[in-house]
């Protein structure tokens, strides 16, 4: 048998690797975790390795197979002596082959302890460290596998920094993006200059990074353009735009289509046509398309392509010009798409609005423009998927609510009017006495704070005296199903004791190496940092983006405004699509 398991995600067979992570955790000690996989049965249980790098006998570390986690703690490593470790499956006493090796070297001393007069200390979480070409920090970053050996790499784009297309905010570029691909152990594969034509803002540079084609290795996308159609000011008002699908590997221009126009919005001016963004959808279940949007507060164009034979194919367009006034300005800042009523097809949730599988609207809230959306198992006592929204516009009400996600029908919300619940706001299950997901939203005037409320699943309030201003976010961090909240460079437990700190600034969460928990992705000038638990763990699930929902949230993490993942099931309880009343 083999340690790389055989899995389907949807439009190709898929190579998944341990993800087998070694992390010096303490005097003499290295801590260890690694992948359960779909498809792995469910007495699969495991045999640990430690090999000298210099040579030498691979030592079996554990007395009995481990079968109730997927971590193991090494605490007799060698102090200052290159190891490689390495895991066996087993099953009835027949060990597979071996995982794909890491190498960690034990040290004699503790985890460093922060201290900083302003934040509570906490000792400095691990991470692995992926050396940058320069020294920049990176704005956003991809994991997928480039190379197809079954490990996740990494795509960034840089600089560090965002120009809005707002009049208040927009300032004129100073240099030019660059995307820069990473294998898993730190090796640079290329660099992709976008150029003049897309100013250094997130919503003129959507990328997404995802295998589009079934060829097991991951494709980049990228909103591209050439030459150097840039105004007087700075400002890039014409010059061709296009959909562009890079080599992962290589990052060579593969094929183009063209982006639409930004002409179809001259109406609207500069800032209302500069918004842009990426997305991917299983509109047939099985096959990935490419997502276009463009537009968000008034006129909102949507586009699926799909990639194939080296080529782009268009399969529809959406465009909300002559529909109902309840289809207009409901864009969002991400752009997400997920399995809403269970007929096996992914829907496009664009803001308050919701689009099929064959390019025809399925509903609309009608409340406008929101600032987050969140889409999954919410509420495990109710059946089907929910959505969670704080809402920019002013609202008599619902400016923080819950709905139905097949149908839109509204579940919950906020019974007091509002004027602009701002930024990414956070829906995540933090607390442990509450079924489901929490809600959170922060109410703004001018973008200042001025209140916040955090709300339970079933629309119950539970917390009114939070300022985590406008965009925590959390994390899979310690042993328990709900994550930790990362608030001031601290991983801090809802009502609970700071864990670790993190010192670089955050990126994105999502589950990069090792067992279930999650990984924070941050940056320093010149490194990424994969900042990775060494907490022991009571249980052991799935590799989490083998579930839909979440991997689509991983992939859409480069488009638009961060939110951490959701997930198409309730980890606390095990609920699924189909669970509740």
């Amino acid at each position: 048998m083999f340690s790389l398991l055989i899995c389907v995600t949807a439009s190709a067979v898929e190579k998944i690797d341990r993800g087998l992570v070694a992390i010096p955790a303490g005097a003499n000690k290295v801590y260890l975790s690694w992948r359960l996989l779909r498809d792995d049965a469910a007495n699969t249980a495991f045999n640990v390795y430690r090999q000298p790098s210099a040579g030498g006998k691979a030592i079996k570390l554990n007395a009995q197979p481990v079968s109730q986690t997927t971590d193991f703690i090494d605490s007799t490593a060698p102090i200052d002596v290159a190891c490689e470790y390495f895991v066996r499956g087993v099953i009835a006493g027949r060990e597979w082959e071996a995982s794909s090796k890491f190498i960690a070297t034990a040290s004699a001393k503790d985890p460093v302890i922060k201290k900083d007069p302003k934040k509570p200390a906490a000792p400095e979480a691990a991470f692995v460290s992926i050396p940058l070409l320069g020294k920049y920090k990176v704005q956003s970053v991809a994991v997928a596998d480039l190379d197809g050996d079954g490990r996740m790499d990494f795509v960034i784009k840089q600089p560090d920094g965002n120009i809005d297309p707002y009049k208040d905010y927009w300032h004129k570029s100073t240099g030019t993006f660059k995307l820069e691909a990473y294998r898993h152990d730190g090796k640079p594969l290329w660099q992709y200059d976008l150029g003049w034509g897309i100013e250094q803002g997130i919503w003129y540079a959507p990328f997404i990074v995802h295998d589009f084609d079934g060829c097991g290795k991951a494709e980049v996308v990228v909103k591209t353009s050439e030459g150097d159609p840039r105004d007087q000011d700075g400002r890039v008002q014409t010059g061709p735009e296009y959909l562009a699908v890079l080599d992962g590997s290589t990052g060579k221009e593969i094929c183009r289509a063209d982006w639409p126009s930004r002409e179809l919005f001259k109406d609207e001016g500069y800032n209302h046509a500069s918004r842009n963004q990426l997305g991917v959808a299983y509109l047939d279940g099985k096959t990935p398309s490419i997502i276009i949007n463009r537009g968000t507060y008034g006129h909102l164009i949507v586009e699926a392509w799909q990639f194939h034979d080296r080529k782009l194919e268009r399969q529809w367009r959406w465009d909300n010009k002559g529909l109902p006034k309840q289809y207009q300005g409901q864009g969002s800042h991400m752009l997400q798409a997920a399995d809403l009523n269970g007929d096996g097809r992914d829907e496009i949730i664009v803001g308050s609005c919701v689009i099929g599988a064959d390019g025809k609207e399925l509903w609309t809230t009608g409340l406008g423009h929101p600032d987050s959306v969140y889409v999954g198992k919410l509420n495990p006592d109710r059946k089907g998927l929910q959505i969670y929204y704080n809402i920019e516009t002013a609202q008599k009400s619902n400016g923080m609510c819950q709905v139905d996600a097949a149908t839109g029908k509204i579940q919950w919300g906020f019974d007091t009017p509002t004027k602009h619940v701002h930024s990414h706001g956070l829906c995540s299950d933090i607390d442990p006495d509450q079924p489901g997901w929490e809600g959170y939203g922060a109410e703004s005037t001018n973008h200042v704070f001025v209140y916040s409320r955090l709300w339970s699943s079933t629309g119950k309030l539970l917390d009114d005296s939070l300022r985590w201003s406008f965009g925590p976010s959390a994390v899979l961090w310690d042993e328990t199903p709900q994550r930790e909240l990362i608030l001031n460079s601290r991983i801090t437990k809802y009502k609970g004791a700071v864990l670790n700190a993190v010192d670089a600034n955050f990126l994105a969460v999502a589950d990069v190496l090792g067992d279930w928990r999650e990984e924070i992705i941050a940056t320093v000038p010149g490194e990424l940092r994969i900042y990775t638990t060494t907490i022991p763990a009571r249980d052991r699930h799935v590799w989490l983006m083998q579930d839909p929902i979440y991997r689509n949230c991983v992939i859409r993490q480069t488009s638009g405004y961060y939110q951490c993942p959701t997930m198409s099931f309730d980890l606390a309880t095990g609920a699924t699509r189909n669970a509740g009343k």
